[in-house]
């Protein structure tokens, strides 16, 4: 208890160390703990929003569960038994195993087939006779309405079983309600007779309780009484059962991560149940979201690696605060170890008070730290860009085991962290201690290993290995998973980092020295003095040097990161559409319309269709005036054109445009190609011969400006063009080899995509009208909708939309750009703060220790703006110093290591090529932080020297 006691007195007197010390171990602790939570928030809100996309394009509910069984000639008493078992294990067993909420679970049981006939004393005068089976479902009748009729009785009315049909039912069958047909088939020994009495319709279209839709398998049976059914089919025996199925409606709004797995086995143990009862071909199973839920696991993988790759330049620098603060406070006690050493205590006893401060610390900030992480999830969550953020709909987060077992391994190695310093301090008696006082000119631990030239030889030779592995995807048209991706490759801007800053700071002392030198003859005292102390305390800066230039190299790469990637992923999607809407139209056309046969069968005889299709061209006016339109343009595209140039053949793309519209409705960003786009739609507007040709067709077939091409396609007569230009890239237009469709690098060029870019009017008289695109440009803050509206209101027969808009929301909800943008706009809001941390506490510490100096030099006659000046400057070549040297770091770092990021593209198909961006803006804001904190500091440290009174200063020195 004594023990515990001194602890807690020794951590109140340096409560300012150990808070900071704490506050180091508690930002770890929520950072890491951010990872899994974020992990989980993310993934789940996007697993439920491809299963809401799944819904909207396959018009299935993805939240169903169907599972079926089978009967042939199965005993009676087997049939009851399966049918038993199963019942038993759906409703109480398989149900709350789901994990997630079960709003139906619908039995269906179905006769086989059998043939009825009217009853006698009707005459069927049909050829054929009609069959249907006999189903049940359970709650049919809170599910349905009745268009006609009445619900059938639940017992059956003098020996006929009243039953409902559909309106196609009855349709199908040519029949009207209340006619009583009896079954007339070998499989059926008794008399059964049946009455529709009713027509059933859905209650609600969106009603996911019925499997199909369109209710289309029930135009074939009769709908009874499901207890009816039960006591008179299933146990009775009257018509025998062929199929009875089990169908889970789940609600998968509540479907996360947490409760997948719960969902998956229990897929699995009914489908073991099942086929443990019959034979596996009588067994049937149907979940239309199984491939979408299972891929989650593998994004969840993915996600947690990209997590950790991204958060490890932020725990490298919380790692070295630690281990800076650890320091400060070892060096403060390191007198008192050595007297304690010196007098007998073992080295053990020493780490043993150590060992429960940081015991004590780190349990705190465990128990605090995720919930702070919780907190800053929901950043990562609001995030749009480094330092931008956004109003989006927040994610339901919420604290899981995981993030307390990433805590607490961030709480482990902290703890460590803590008593690193403190052991190697216990080796060091009394003697030794003050002569490591006498030698403060001490070379830094990382300089006497050459850790600077480690970390630069790694992080370089990372960089060539991946550029060779880039180049090879490139050249071969491979996908970025053909080879193996080292997961280090995010890690090693952060190794350049500080290979690069260590480097520069072994390199410094002598730029001082040459500064010295230099000016040793004219400058002023303050000046004079400030660079003897920098000089001489060189070692003492080094620290918060490092501090400040991973601080400073990482927020510039963090930038440069989040704004090439989010700039080129934009570019992706507008150069792949080429516009912010294209618009296909169906056209009026002489293609003899699709004929079947008799019954809605197949044809008997097949139409031939003609070798060349005329179309009427609709009117372009109503897309120009739609709301919102600022431009329109019309673009034919023809993926598989035949063209002829010299001696060579080929297939290429033929896109037809109006040069004037055109140039003023695509989007194509500049610097592409080796002049401006408009400036080669000018060119060509001169001639209407004129074509431009994509470099790959130059390459392949040697054709050069000024040479003839003729082109045309399948059944159309090709005609002469003349070539006035070639170009690398146009919209839309991929030149990249197809993916995986080569196998060496010699054949890229002649597997290249080639393409030809002509004149729209020239296109449509000499060869063909054909139906084109309408590409639309949108006013900057036109809304969306208006312009459906506008299209739906023109009455527009369009069949294919394409909103560039939309996909571009889509891409900034993607949880991994989401996660990147977060992650490093996080991280440096962390590394700010944790820095601004340092660097008062570390100055704060030296004006204490320099209290007799600064008084000195008050007392000698310096005035408090002078030592004010020698303080600022003393900042100037230690944090500006750390500061200017973070900039160039981080900006060559972002030159060498984001383009490694177009990973994240499939490099061999992307288009337009990857490139690194930077924003004015965003440096902006990043230099802004900065200065403002080192201002703040300096205000504060301007404000302790102003309050030192030199008689105490003096005082302190007689004491």
């Amino acid at each position: 208890m004594a023990l515990f006691v001194m602890i807690i007195r020794k951590m109140i007197q340096n409560k300012w160390l150990v808070l900071s010390m704490f506050f180091g171990i508690l930002m770890t602790v929520a950072l890491v703990s951010t990872m899994p939570i974020y992990s989980e928030a993310i993934l789940s809100r996007m697993l439920v929003k491809d299963l809401e996309t799944f819904q909207k394009d396959r018009s299935l509910y993805p939240g169903a569960h169907w599972s079926s069984v089978g009967f042939y000639n199965e005993p009676l008493d087997k049939k009851q038994r399966i049918l038993q078992e199963l019942d038993q294990f759906m409703q109480d067993k398989a149900a709350p195993s789901f994990g997630i909420p079960v709003t139906e679970l619908v039995t269906e049981r179905r006769t086989k087939p059998f043939v009825f006939v009217p009853e006698e004393g009707v005459e069927d005068t049909r050829k054929s006779k009609p069959s249907a089976t006999l189903r049940s479902y359970t709650d049919l009748e809170e599910h349905i309405t009745l268009e006609d009729g009445r619900m059938p009785a639940k017992e059956p009315v003098n020996g006929v079983y009243e039953v409902l049909v559909t309106n196609g039912a009855l349709a199908k069958f040519k029949t009207v309600l209340d006619k009583v047909f009896v079954v007339q088939d070998d499989k059926v020994a008794s008399t059964i007779k049946i009455k529709p009495v009713g027509i059933a319709a859905k209650k609600r279209d969106d009603d996911p309780y019925f499997r199909s839709a369109g209710l289309a398998d029930w135009n074939s049976a009769f709908l009874m009484n499901d207890t009816l059914f039960d006591r008179e089919i299933v146990r009775g025996n009257k018509i025998p059962l062929a199929l009875s199925s089990w169908f889970f409606v789940l609600d998968y709004s509540q479907m996360n991560l947490r409760n997948v797995n719960a969902f998956i086995d229990t897929d699995q143990s009914i489908r073991d149940f099942v086929k443990s009862r019959v034979v596996v071909f009588q067994a049937d199973f149907n979940v239309p979201a199984l491939d979408t839920i299972t891929k989650y696991f593998d994004r969840a993988k993915q996600l947690d690696k990209l997590m950790w790759s991204l958060n490890v330049p932020v725990l490298i620098m919380l790692g070295f605060y630690m281990f800076m603060v650890s320091n400060l406070i070892t060096d403060r006690q390191k007198n008192e170890i050595a007297v304690l050493r010196s007098r007998g205590a073992a080295r053990w006893q020493i780490m043993v008070s150590f060992a429960v401060e940081a015991m004590i610390l780190c349990c705190i900030a465990l128990a605090a730290g995720p919930f702070i992480g919780l907190g800053l999830t929901k950043v990562l969550g609001s995030s749009n860009g480094f330092l931008e953020f956004v109003q989006r709909t927040s994610m339901n987060v919420r604290l899981n085991p995981d993030a307390y077992k990433y805590g607490a391994i961030a709480a482990g190695v902290s703890f460590v962290m803590m008593l690193i310093p403190a052991l190697l301090a216990t080796r060091v008696t009394i003697v030794g201690h003050k002569q490591q006082m006498a030698r403060s000119m001490r070379m830094p631990l990382w300089h006497k290993a050459f850790l600077d030239v480690l970390a630069l030889g790694l992080a370089i030779y990372g960089l060539y290995s991946i550029r060779n592995r880039l180049e090879d995807i490139q050249r071969l048209g491979l996908n970025a998973d053909d080879l193996n991706i080292d997961p280090l490759q995010f890690v090693l801007p952060a190794l350049f980092v500080v290979g690069a800053g260590l480097l520069l700071l072994r390199l410094y002392p002598y730029v001082l020295r040459l500064i010295y030198w230099i000016g040793r003859k004219w400058w002023p005292p303050s000046l004079y003095s400030t660079l003897i102390q920098v000089g001489r305390s060189n070692s003492q800066y080094q620290f918060l040097m490092v501090f400040l230039i991973m601080t400073i190299a990482i927020g510039v790469f963090s930038a440069g990161a989040a704004r090439t990637i989010n700039a080129n992923t934009e570019d992706r999607i507008r150069y792949g559409n080429g516009a912010d809407f294209v618009t296909q139209a169906n056209w009026p056309n002489d293609k003899p319309p699709p004929v079947t046969g008799p019954m809605g069968g197949p044809p008997t005889t097949e139409q031939p269709i003609p070798k060349v299709i005329h179309y009427i061209e609709p009117s372009f006016d109503p897309y120009t005036k739609l709301p919102g339109v600022e431009h329109a343009a019309k673009v034919f595209v023809k993926p598989n054109a035949s063209f002829g140039a010299g001696s060579g053949t080929g297939s290429a793309m033929l896109i037809g445009i109006d040069t004037d519209e055109f140039g003023q409705t695509t989007w194509f960003p500049d610097n592409l190609i080796d002049h401006h786009l408009n400036e080669y739609l000018n060119l060509m507007a001169t001639d209407t011969r004129a074509v431009l040709i994509s470099k790959t067709l130059a390459e392949q077939k040697g054709v050069k400006v000024g040479d003839s091409i003729n082109v045309g396609w399948e059944n159309i007569q090709s005609q002469p063009f003349i070539v006035y230009g070639i170009i690398d890239y146009f919209p839309t237009f991929n030149p990249n080899p197809p993916t995986g469709s080569i196998n060496v690098a010699d054949a890229a060029k002649k597997n290249a995509p080639m393409l030809i870019v002509g004149h729209l009017g020239r296109i449509q008289f000499q060869l063909a009208l054909e139906p084109y695109q309408v590409w639309m440009k949108m006013k900057p803050d036109a809304p969306t909708s208006e312009l459906y509206k506008g299209i739906e209101e023109s009455r527009l027969d369009i069949f294919s939309v394409v909103n560039s808009r939309e996909l571009l929301a889509k891409a900034k909800n993607d949880p991994f750009l989401l996660a990147l943008n977060g992650i490093l706009t996080l991280g440096f809001i962390i590394s700010i703060v944790i820095s601004f941390v340092g660097f008062l506490l570390y100055w704060i510490l030296s004006l204490k220790g320099r209290t007799l100096q600064n008084g000195i030099m008050r007392a000698i006659g310096l005035s408090l703006r002078q030592l004010i000046g020698m303080l600022g400057l003393e900042q100037l070549l230690t944090s500006g110093v750390a500061i200017g040297i973070g900039v160039l770091v981080g900006n060559v770092a972002s030159r060498l290591y984001v383009p490694n990021f177009q990973f994240a593209f499939n490099p061999s198909s992307l288009v337009p090529p990857f490139k690194v961006m930077f924003d004015a803006a965003d440096f902006f804001r990043l230099y802004s932080i900065v200065i403002i904190m080192l201002l703040l500091g300096l205000g504060i440290l301007s404000f302790m020297l102003s309050r030192i009174r030199v008689h105490q200063a003096l005082k302190l020195g007689e004491d």
